[in-house]
C-alpha cells in the first residue's frame, strides 16, 4: 500500500507540473499576457537548457552552491553542539533563551545591509547571511529531538554505571539523528532560497542570483529571468530529493521507516499466501 502512495503522489505531482506547464503555455500563446511579461512556457524551458551550455551561467550556479555548501556545513556545525547543550543542561537553556527568541524573528535579508558594512562585498557576506537563517531549524530539531529521547533507555544505561558522556553518545545522539536529519533538511531549502535571494537584492559577487538580477535589467529579458528561477526550483527539488534519499537510508530505525517495512511485509506475505 505504501508503494501505490507514493506512486500515486508522484503522478500526481507529475500531473500537477504538466497542468501548470500547459497553462502558462496557453497563456503565453494565445496573447492575454504580453510575452515580454510572460513568455511561453516552452521558450522558458527551451532557454533553461540553453543555459546548461553556458559556461559563465554555470560557473555562477555553481558559485551560489558554493556558498551554500559552506554557509549549510557552518549552520550544522554550530547549530548541532549548541542544540545538545542546550537540551541537556536546562540551566543554559534557560539563561539563553531570551537572546535566542529574540534573535530568531530576524529576518535574514534584512541584515544585508549590516553584514555587508561589517564584513564587505563578496562570498563572506553571503555565507553569514546564510548561516545565520539556517542556524535555526537545526538548533530547534536539536533541541526537540533531545527531548523526545525515551527515558528508560537513559536510565538503564546510567544503572550500569555509564556516565553522562556516554549516555549522550550513545542513547541520546542516535535517537536525535533523524531530526537533525530532518533539521537540516529545511534548512538547506532556506539556505538556497536565501542564497539565490542574497545575490538578488545586493547586486554583487557571482551566483544564480546576480544572473537573475542582471536579467531583469535587460531589454527583453524575462525569458532569462524565468529561466533562472526554474533552475533555482531544479537544484531546490534535487537537493532536497538527496536529502530525503539520505534520510531512509541512513535512519532505518525511525518508526516512519519501520511502518513502512511493516507494510512491505505484510503486502509481500499476502502475494505468497
Amino acid at each position: 500500500m505504501t508503494g501505490l502512495r507514493r506512486r500515486q503522489e508522484l503522478w500526481l505531482g507529475i500531473l500537477g507540473v504538466l497542468l501548470a506547464f500547459g497553462v502558462c503555455e496557453m497563456v503565453g500563446r494565445a496573447g492575454l499576457v504580453r510575452r515580454s511579461y510572460l513568455p511561453p512556457a516552452s521558450e522558458v524551458l527551451v532557454r533553461a537548457a540553453e543555459l546548461a551550455g553556458d559556461r559563465a551561467f554555470l560557473d555562477g550556479v555553481g558559485a551560489t552552491l558554493w556558498a551554500w555548501a559552506l554557509g549549510l556545513g557552518l549552520a550544522v556545525a554550530i547549530a548541532v553542539p549548541l542544540g545538545l547543550l542546550l537540551g541537556s543542561v536546562p540551566v543554559v537553556d534557560s539563561a539563553v533563551r531570551v537572546i535566542v527568541e529574540f534573535l530568531r524573528p530576524l529576518p535574514s535579508v534584512a541584515l544585508i545591509p549590516l553584514v555587508s558594512l561589517l564584513l564587505g562585498v563578496g562570498t563572506g557576506t553571503e555565507v553569514a547571511l546564510i548561516t545565520y537563517a539556517s542556524v535555526w531549524p537545526v538548533l530547534f530539531n536539536t533541541i526537540y529531538g533531545l527531548g523526545e529521547t525515551d527515558p528508560l533507555a537513559k536510565e538503564t544505561l546510567r544503572v550500569f554505571g555509564f556516565g553522562r558522556l556516554a549516555v549522550l553518545l550513545r542513547v541520546e545522539l542516535p535517537a536525535t539523528a533523524p531530526f537533525i536529519a530532518a533539521g537540516i533538511r529545511i534548512s538547506a531549502a532556506v539556505a538556497l532560497i536565501l542564497a539565490v535571494a542574497t545575490e538578488l537584492l545586493s547586486g554583487f559577487g557571482e551566483g544564480l542570483g546576480i544572473f537573475i538580477a542582471q536579467a531583469q535589467l535587460a531589454t527583453d529579458g524575462t525569458r532569462d529571468v524565468l529561466a533562472g528561477v526554474v533552475w533555482a526550483g531544479v537544484l531546490g527539488l534535487l537537493i532536497n530529493g538527496a536529502l530525503v534519499w539520505g534520510e531512509r537510508r541512513l535512519f532505518p530505525w525511525t518508526p516512519e521507516r519501520r511502518a513502512v517495512e511493516r507494510g512491505s511485509g505484510a503486502v509481500r506475505g499476502r502475494v505468497r499466501s
